[in-house]
C-alpha cells in the first residue's frame, strides 16, 4: 500500500488508484437521487396509508359507535369541523367521504399493515369492516397499491365507478408508469372506451402510452348526454378523432338525444377572424329558444382554454350570424370530464351565455375487457 508509479507525475500519484473529481460528482448525485426518489416514495406511502386508515376509523365508527346516533347524518361535517381546530391537514369533509371510498374500494391495504396498527383498527366492528370489497380488485395486492400508486392516482380511481373500467386503468399506471396527469388524459381521452372498440387493443394501448409521453336554458342543455346511439363499429386501432367523426356522422341520432327543437344547421363551419380561418365543430338553429347553438366537441377532460375558443364562436355569431327577431347565440362545450370548480370560474365575467355538458360513451364489451386485462396480467381471476 502506498506505492506509487515509477515516473508518475505528482497528480496521477493523488490520482491513483481512487476516483476523480467527476465520479465523485457523479457518486453524489447518484446517491442523492436513489436515496430521495425513496424518501419520496416513503412519504407518497405513508400518506397513502394514513388516508386509508382514516377511511377505516371513519367507516368503523358508523357502523358500531357507541356515541353515533348523536352526529346522524352530520357525523362527516361534525368530524372535519373538530379535526380543523387541531390542525390536521386535508380533513375537511370532502375529503373524509374520500377516504371512506378509498377504504371500502381497497379492503386489501389491510394486509399492508404493521402489527402495532392493526389493534386500533376494529373500534368496534370486530374487523368486521374489512369484508371483501364488491368491486373488482385487479389482482392488485395491498403492497401492490401502496407501491404503485400515489393518493392521487387513487383519487383518479375512485372516480371511476365501473369496476373493470377501473382495473383497466390500474394495470395501465403499472404497466406504462404513467404520472398522475397521464393517468388523467388517458381517462379524459376515453382510452378504455378506444380500447374496447379496437381490434388490436395492444396497439392501442400501445399508441396511447406513445401519446402519453339559464333559467329557461338549463332544460334545453342536458347533462350528461349518453351517446351510446353511436353504434361505433371495431377499428384496428380507435383513434380521439374517430370518436369525433362518429358522432358527427350520425346527426339524426344526436339531434334526438339534444332535445327537442334542435335543427341542424352546419357541421365544421368555417368563421374568419382578424384574417384567420376557424371551424365550428357542429351548428344549429333552436326553433323554440329562436337562437343557434354552437357546439364544440372535445374528448377531452374541460379545459378553461375551450370555453375562450367557444367564446370567441359565440362572439362571430353575434356580430354575424343573427337574423331580425334571433336571440343572441348559445354556445354548448361537451367534453368527457367535467371540473365543476374550473367550470365555475372559468364562466365568471362572460356576457355570453355557455354551458358545459358531459358526455358518456357505453361502449366496450365488459367481458372482453375483463379478458384482455386478465391477459395482461398474465393470470386468470378476476371477478366483480
Amino acid at each position: 500500500m502506498g506505492a506509487h508509479r515509477p515516473g508518475a507525475t505528482e497528480s496521477e500519484r493523488l490520482n491513483e488508484g481512487g476516483p476523480d473529481f467527476d465520479a465523485l460528482v457523479g457518486s453524489i448525485v447518484d446517491v442523492h437521487e436513489r436515496l430521495h426518489h425513496q424518501a419520496t416514495k416513503a412519504v407518497n406511502t405513508a400518506l397513502t396509508l394514513r388516508n386509508w386508515l382514516i377511511g377505516c376509523y371513519v367507516h368503523d365508527y358508523e357502523l358500531a359507535g357507541r356515541d353515533r346516533a348523536i352526529y346522524g347524518l352530520q357525523l362527516v361535517d361534525r368530524l372535519a369541523e373538530r379535526l380543523g381546530e387541531r390542525g390536521i391537514p386535508r380533513t375537511d369533509a370532502r375529503e373524509l367521504r374520500r377516504y371512506r371510498l378509498f377504504f371500502l374500494m381497497y379492503p386489501r391495504i389491510r394486509e399492508t399493515l404493521s402489527p402495532e396498527l392493526v389493534p386500533a383498527l376494529s373500534i368496534g366492528d370486530a374487523g368486521g369492516a374489512f369484508r371483501e370489497s364488491p368491486t373488482l380488485e385487479s389482482g392488485l395486492t395491498g403492497a401492490d397499491v401502496l407501491g404503485s400508486f400515489s393518493f392521487s392516482h387513487i383519487v383518479e380511481f375512485l372516480g371511476i365507478d365501473d369496476s373493470i373500467q377501473r382495473a383497466f386503468y390500474e394495470t395501465q399506471v403499472i404497466a406504462g408508469q404513467w404520472s398522475v396527469r397521464q393517468l388523467r388524459r388517458q381517462i379524459a381521452s376515453l382510452l378504455y372506451e378506444r380500447t374496447g372498440l379496437s381490434r388490436d387493443k395492444a396497439a392501442a394501448i400501445e399508441h396511447a402510452r406513445v401519446d402519453t409521453a339559464a333559467g329557461s336554458l338549463a332544460g334545453v342543455i342536458r347533462d350528461p348526454y349518453v351517446f351510446e346511439f353511436l353504434g361505433l363499429k371495431p377499428t384496428e386501432v380507435m383513434g380521439e378523432s374517430h370518436l369525433e367523426d362518429a358522432l358527427l356522422d350520425k346527426v339524426q341520432a344526436f339531434l334526438l338525444e339534444l332535445g327537442r327543437g334542435f335543427c341542424f344547421e352546419a357541421r365544421q363551419k368555417r368563421i374568419g377572424i382578424g384574417g384567420e380561418h376557424f371551424f365550428v365543430d357542429l351548428v344549429f338553429y333552436h326553433r323554440l329558444l329562436k337562437c343557434h347553438v354552437l357546439i364544440e366537441l372535445k374528448v377531452d377532460e374541460f379545459r378553461h382554454e375551450h370555453l375562450g375558443q367557444l367564446n370567441n364562436y359565440v362572439n362571430w355569431y353575434r356580430r354575424n350570424g343573427m337574423a331580425a327577431g334571433d336571440n343572441p347565440p348559445i354556445g354548448l362545450l361537451l367534453c368527457t370530464r367535467k371540473n365543476h370548480a374550473l367550470i365555475e370560474y372559468a364562466l365568471a365575467g362572460m356576457d355570453n351565455q355557455l354551458f358545459v355538458s358531459k358526455y358518456l360513451l357505453v361502449l366496450p364489451d365488459r367481458e372482453e375487457m375483463r379478458t384482455f386485462i386478465e391477459a395482461q396480467l398474465g393470470h386468470e381471476g378476476i371477478s366483480d
